[in-house]
């Protein structure tokens, strides 16, 4: 349900300064350690930048498909947080250019790219006319090209609509969002194919775009989360109520379970039918140490905070949400490390690169809400149901 409620006037509040000087000097601490790591060991700097552009993208597309989700359901109960997410969309034409320098060094990180490798594997010879470089970059910049367009129209009819109070912008992004949606579903599991199942050429899983597409709606989530949290608590964005917090942690519940779902899933799937060109993936991430990450992928991603969750008390208290959204990043980020670095090395290994590279991402994400929140208003003042949307009642 939902009430008539006076909603404050919040227009725009930068962050505070303290905050952004973080973010730009987390930003440029990230880009020398990628570039060191790019002079040390450059083959485990490709690894690893695969791994840091995966998560920005999931972050950003994710935050991108949550836009889209509320104007194709007529949700009420998001519009005041929405505007804090069309911010964090803002990085999907960021993203690519995270991935630029792996770019130029895909033949340390993908197999197929080897005309050696090809000629002498049929496998791979069959797959030849979809994994080859050409190919492989053609589809990555129509993916980001399609995202970025549709970023494009979801803000530009948004922003239009904070000035003209006109509610054909809402018909006309939700309208949007029934197009965008299968084309989401499309570019979602050909970037999955790409840059994570094709490090194992071999492989194949018909739901793995699925699976991804959990962990990124997940991530966007999360990072959505604490930001419209912290804004709360500091005043930048005063007025939400417990109500609010509690659709946001309900909505974080249902996606921890479908990942779970999806996950096992593949698993039992994969486990049941036996074919030695599919266990072949699982098995290498039950040895040499990588059973423990698998064994901690399950707890950190799932049973954890599925229980934090599970009391409807704790789906609005504040502290708990904040904590777990920071937790379930951390999980995204061990599921990104656990899909990648078995194709890197055979045996787990933690190094100063796979602890610092993450650095570049959260300086990026803050740069970007300090970016926008200068120069658009912090909620969507045009909206015909942002009203409702501040008196929204469960």
């Amino acid at each position: 349900m939902s009430a008539t409620a006076k909603r404050p006037e919040v227009l725009r509040r930068d962050l505070p300064a303290k905050v952004t000087y973080l973010g730009w000097a987390l930003l440029w601490l990230g880009v020398i350690l990628y570039a060191v790591g790019y002079m040390v060991e450059p083959r485990q700097a490709a690894f690893n930048n695969v791994i840091g552009f995966l998560f920005l993208a999931s972050v950003a597309v994710g935050a991108l498909f949550l836009v889209a989700l509320e104007y194709i359901t007529g949700a009420v109960w998001s519009v005041p947080m929405r505007r804090v997410v069309e911010f964090l969309a803002g990085l999907v034409p960021v993203a690519p250019l995270l991935a630029i320098p792996a770019f130029f060094h895909l033949h340390d990180v993908f197999q197929w790219t080897h005309s050696s490798a090809a000629a002498g594997d049929p496998v791979l010879a069959v797959k030849q006319p979809y994994l080859n470089v050409s190919a492989f970059g053609a589809r990555f910049v129509g993916i980001f090209v399609l995202w970025t367009l549709f970023f494009w129209l979801f803000t530009r009819f948004s922003l239009r609509q904070d000035r003209t109070h006109d509610p054909k912008y809402t018909v006309f992004n939700t309208r949007l969002a029934a197009a965008f949606m299968p084309v989401f579903a499309v570019a979602i599991t050909l970037l999955a194919v790409d840059w994570v199942m094709s490090l194992e050429a071999h492989w194949y899983s018909t739901i793995f775009g699925v699976y991804v597409f959990s962990g990124v709606v997940l991530a966007g989530l999360s990072v959505a989360t604490y930001t419209i949290i912290r804004f709360r608590e500091t005043g930048i964005l005063p007025g939400l109520r417990p109500d609010h917090l509690y659709s946001l942690g309900a909505l974080q519940f249902a996606f921890i379970n479908f990942w779970a779902y999806i996950a096992f899933s593949q698993f039992m799937l994969i486990w049941y039918g036996n074919l030695p060109e599919e266990t072949f993936w699982f098995m290498m991430r039950w040895k040499h140490g990588w059973q423990y990450i698998s064994i901690l992928l399950i707890l950190v991603q799932f049973w954890i905070p599925y229980f934090i969750l599970l009391p409807q008390d704790a789906k609005m208290d504040p502290k708990r949400l904040k904590f777990v959204s920071l937790w379930l990043l951390g999980a995204h980020f061990v599921d990104l490390y656990w899909l990648v670095m078995p194709s890197y090395n055979g045996s787990v290994m933690i190094t100063w690169m796979e602890v610092g590279f993450p650095v570049v991402i959260v300086g990026t994400i803050i740069s970007m809400l300090a970016f926008k929140m200068k120069r658009h208003n912090l909620m969507p003042v045009g909206d015909p149901k942002l009203e409702r949307g501040w008196g929204f009642r469960m």
